[in-house]
C-alpha cells in the first residue's frame, strides 16, 4: 500500500495515472464480452478496493456498484466471489460503508453466506463483521442469519469458526441461533 498520494503520484502506472488505470479496467470491464478477461479485470479491482489510497477513485467510478451488480446478476461462482471480495476490501471506509449501506448490500452478503464458494463465505462474513451497526443490527442479526453463524461457529474449517464466533461474540451477546 502507499502511505499517501504524494507517493502514489511517483509510481504512477506508465503514463497514466492511478484513477486513468482503474478507469481503463472498469471500461474494459464493461466492454469486453468474454468471461475470462471480466473475470481477470473484476479480480484486478477488487484487489485495488484493499487499498485506501484508491477508495475515492473506486468511488468516482462506481466500482462498489459494479461489485453489487455482480453479485445480484452473474451465476458465475468466480465473478460473485471476486465482487464480493472487493466488497470486504473496502467496506471498512465510513464513506464506502455508507454507500454500500444506501443500497441492497446487506441482502446480497446475506445471500452470499449461503454460496458454495468458501471464500465467497468468508468474504461475505468479514464484510458483516464491518457493516453491522446499530442501525443495520436488525438486518444483519436475524435468525436466519445468526443461525448461519452459530453452523459456522460449528466448523470443522477454522477461518469460518473464527469468523463465526467474531461476529456472534461482537454482534450477537444476547441472540441464541
Amino acid at each position: 500500500m502507499f502511505s499517501s498520494k504524494a507517493k502514489l503520484e511517483k509510481v504512477g502506472f506508465g503514463r497514466q495515472g492511478r484513477f486513468e488505470y482503474l478507469q481503463a479496467l472498469v471500461t474494459e470491464f464493461q466492454d469486453t464480452h468474454k468471461q475470462e478477461y471480466k473475470l481477470q479485470v473484476l479480480a484486478n479491482l477488487a484487489n485495488f478496493a484493499y487499498d485506501p489510497i484508491n477508495y475515492e477513485f473506486l468511488r468516482q467510478l462506481n466500482v462498489l456498484d459494479l461489485f453489487l451488480d455482480v453479485i445480484a446478476e452473474e451465476k458465475d461462482e468466480k465473478m460473485i466471489e471476486f465482487a464480493m471480495g472487493g466488497i470486504c476490501n473496502c467496506c471498512v471506509d465510513t464513506l464506502n460503508r455508507d454507500h454500500l449501506l444506501s443500497g441492497d448490500c446487506l441482502d446480497l452478503t446475506i445471500k452470499c453466506l449461503s454460496s458454495p464458494n468458501e471464500e465467497t463465505v468468508l468474504s461475505a462474513m468479514t464484510t458483516l463483521v464491518f457493516l453491522t451497526t446499530p442501525e443495520t443490527k436488525k438486518i444483519t442479526t436475524t435468525g436466519a442469519v445468526v443461525g448461519l453463524m452459530h453452523q459456522f461457529a460449528s466448523s470443522t474449517n477454522v477461518r469460518l469458526q473464527n469468523l463465526a464466533t467474531i461476529f456472534l461474540q461482537d454482534h450477537c451477546q444476547n441472540s441464541t441461533g
